[in-house]
């Protein structure tokens, strides 16, 4: 009898040890690949001052208080000049002001800094760098030196607002041209094919200008004079975006357009190309049959809309990316980048990001990186109320060995392997 209770008890016990085991802290093997503060655990060598940047943006922009770990990480990726490469795996190593820097990542980081606040130097200093890599035409190339783009134009727009200043002021020092000079010749005007007009080129290349989506959603916020997070208006009722009017060559399909007109008149092209495509934007990846859904080009055409001031035009596309068939979830899942392009999107158009559909996408984004310093505090409390935190997981543990080595005496050698 007593040892029929005896194995109970240790049936029980162990029982009881795989349950508390399973609920316990994890063993953090993702974060012991990632660098101490950054987001995500997918190689960050293209991305990684992308997405951290975003990620900040996202959670500041929702209440959350990030980790101080990921904040100096994104502080300290900036190279001695002030701008910031892709990724430095050694920033002991000085960067290369040719190659190694680009206008995108620079521009998001000031933007991720200054929004956070408490890093004004690194701030300053970053607009410093975008100040001396500005084109002659006004706008900025990927890398300083190359032709002008409408991303990365309208990126350093993005980080010259967010920094609290006005970008019509930031004139190339030979010219006098301003950053909206070059995105205004960048946009398909009355010339263009009516189904094109208002869109942006990419760059000024050679032969005919083509519509770019990806350009247009970019230079649509950016001609709004905005960055990544601003408050949503939602007082616009029920407006739709102005098109170019182009009877006679008159009002805003002039040369001589405002930025808000140009910023109406690409935001009516994105509207009628997401309505023709079941309310999203697409691209044709190299290989692929045929156009896929772009779910960061839709996000970023909903925070353009949401911006100006277009809240029910900006509604349509954010319920497709809420919908279950859309895979926009399956999409941003464990993607920092991706998921705070969503969170921005949602908070943008006045939506809960914390109520995507059926998830949370500011829990799911905090969770791809350190603890923001709220969850930091709670967890803190919780391992003191725990007595001892950490310590009482192992102490469970070295209770489940001692258990595990009863039952397998009792029943006679019987091995069991917990993984």
């Amino acid at each position: 009898m007593n040892v029929r209770r005896s194995a109970a008890a240790l049936a029980i016990s162990a029982a009881l040890c795989a349950t508390a085991v399973a609920t316990a802290p994890a063993a953090f093997a993702d974060d012991a690949k990632r660098p101490e503060g950054l987001y995500g655990t997918k190689d960050p060598t293209f991305d990684g001052v992308w997405r951290q940047s975003l990620a900040l943006l996202a959670q500041d922009a929702t209440g959350v208080k990030p980790a101080k770990s990921a904040i100096d990480w994104l502080a300290g990726q900036q190279c001695a000049d002030g701008g910031f490469a892709a990724y430095r795996a050694d920033t002991q190593k000085a960067c290369d002001p040719k190659k190694g820097e680009f206008t995108d990542a620079t521009s998001a980081a000031i933007q991720a800094l200054a929004s956070v606040g408490g890093r004004s130097a690194a701030v300053e200093k970053g607009i410093g760098w975008l100040k001396h890599s500005q084109n002659d035409d006004g706008g900025w190339s990927m890398n300083p030196g190359g032709t002008s783009d409408a991303n990365s134009t309208s990126a350093a727009v993005g980080a010259f607002a967010t920094a609290g200043i006005d970008p019509v002021e930031v004139a190339a020092a030979a010219s006098g041209k301003t950053p909206y000079d070059a995105l205004l010749g960048l946009q398909l005007d009355c010339s263009a094919k009516a189904g094109q007009r208002g869109a942006f080129a990419y760059t000024s290349g050679k032969g005919t200008p083509a519509a770019n989506d990806l350009a247009t959603v970019s230079a649509a916020l950016a001609t709004r004079g905005s960055g990544f997070v601003f408050d949503p208006v939602g007082k616009d009722g029920h407006k739709s975006p102005k098109p170019l009017k182009c009877e006679g060559n008159d009002g805003n399909g002039g040369a001589d357009r405002a930025p808000e007109d140009a910023s109406e008149a690409a935001l009516a092209y994105l509207s009628t190309t997401m309505s023709d495509n079941g309310m999203h934007l697409k691209s044709a990846t190299p290989g692929a049959a045929k156009a896929q859904p772009d779910f960061g080009a839709t996000a970023d055409a909903i925070m353009a809309l949401a911006a100006g001031e277009h809240s029910a035009a900006a509604a349509r596309p954010l319920q497709w990316l809420q919908g279950k068939d859309s895979g926009a979830a399956a999409w941003a899942k464990g993607d920092p980048g991706a998921l705070a392009k969503l969170v921005l999107a949602a908070h943008a158009a006045g939506a809960d990001p914390r109520h995507f559909g059926d998830a949370d996408l500011v829990e799911q984004l905090n969770a791809t990186g350190p603890a923001p310093v709220e969850q930091q505090a709670s967890e803190k409390k919780s391992e003191k109320d725990d007595d001892g935190g950490r310590g009482s997981v192992w102490w469970i543990v070295g209770s489940c060995a001692v258990a595990g080595m009863g039952i397998g005496f009792l029943f006679s050698g019987r091995k069991r392997q917990r993984v």
